[in-house]
């Protein structure tokens, strides 16, 4: 479905990313994991086309989106749920995911079918403010948000970051039925190793901007954890 090769990414004179090369399967959950700091977020950042320049490769089911800036890239599949979840307080739940709907490739500017079914209490509230909402319901806003794009893979940047510990269940369950009923593939970045362990295909370790480990997420041993997430 996705694919970098030799991908090296800057911000203005700053070398984020090193030579990065990974391949995430159709359908598939690949979990990104590193320390704080390693280039985690900027990985998603240079596969949605949101920094300054990159060289390398990158590939949407075999298509070369290297060039394409992020709007382009969007309405080819890629959907991207910042960490921070950056949704606009003033506007209604129901503006802010129609926001989304701007990268559709048939042009409707409409709420998915699926947003019910997935997020109820959004749908019974469409006409609230996006910044009454709580962590947890901000989470699954800007979840829905990307949904309206209608991607083949979706971006999450630590979705569960900050959220009270009663709903992290909630988003891990439902990033499990957006990848598993809905088939969308799923770059997933995470520091917790017992979800990416549950819910992962496939892992990429990152340390100082280069992946260091790699492969599917059975080989994701306690011992690589520890070199590379311990503090």
């Amino acid at each position: 479905m996705l694919a970098l090769r030799d991908v090296d990414s800057f911000y203005g004179r700053s070398h984020a990313l090193h030579g990065v090369t990974m391949a995430v399967a159709d359908r598939a959950i690949a979990a990104v994991l590193g320390r704080n700091g390693v280039g985690k977020t900027t990985l998603l950042k240079t596969i949605m086309g949101l920094i300054d320049r990159m060289v390398g490769r990158i590939e949407l089911q075999g298509i070369d989106v290297s060039a394409e800036p992020a709007f382009r890239r969007a309405r080819l599949g890629i959907a991207y749920v910042p960490q921070g979840r950056e949704i606009i307080p003033d506007f209604t739940i129901r503006e802010n995911i129609l926001m989304g709907a701007f990268a559709r490739r048939d042009g409707k500017r409409a709420i998915p079918d699926i947003v019910p079914q997935l997020f109820p209490y959004l749908a019974r509230n469409l006409d609230r403010p996006g910044g009454v909402l709580s962590g947890g319901q901000q989470q699954q806003l800007a979840i829905a948000r990307a949904l309206a794009a209608e991607p083949k893979v979706l971006l999450l940047d630590e979705p569960t970051e900050g959220i009270q510990p009663n709903i992290v269940e909630e988003i891990e369950a439902l990033i499990l039925r957006l990848n598993k009923e809905i088939g969308i593939t799923v770059i997933l970045v995470e520091q917790n190793v017992s979800f990416a362990r549950r819910a992962a295909d496939a892992f990429v370790m990152m340390e100082k901007g280069r992946v260091v480990a790699s492969g599917a997420i059975a080989g994701l041993t306690d011992e690589i954890v520890h070199r590379h997430m311990a503090v």
